[in-house]
């Protein structure tokens, strides 16, 4: 009895899916080379806080209004900064979400971001 090479596929179409996931791993990697470039910005308490992040999960930077530093309300600057870096490390997460979205047709490969 003749064996069919690996699990029933010939061996050349198993060299098309290692060529496959060559390149959709070298897409993968140029993908997260860009998202590392991009940054994203959340506001909270109508422009109070600022924070911007990068696609490595960053902090860049963080804008405080004069207007908002009240010597005797410091916890409600801490909890709007807490906001913003809350919000802008989730909008870093959707974005990278997305783009490996776009990469892999929707499906969710465990481990990938």
């Amino acid at each position: 009895m003749a064996k069919k090479g690996f699990g029933g596929m010939m061996p050349g179409n198993m060299n098309q899916i290692l060529k496959q996931a060559q390149k959709m791993q070298e897409n993968m990697q140029k993908m997260q080379a860009e998202l590392e470039e991009k940054e994203v910005e959340s506001s909270v308490g109508g422009g109070a806080v600022t924070v911007k992040v990068n696609g490595k999960k960053e902090i860049v930077n963080i804008s405080i209004k004069p207007e908002v530093v009240d010597p005797d309300d410091i916890e409600m600057l801490e909890d709007l900064v807490l906001s913003a870096v809350n919000e802008a490390l989730r909008s870093v997460d959707e974005l990278q979400s997305s783009q490996m979205s776009k990469l892999t047709g929707g499906m969710n490969i465990p481990g990938l971001f």
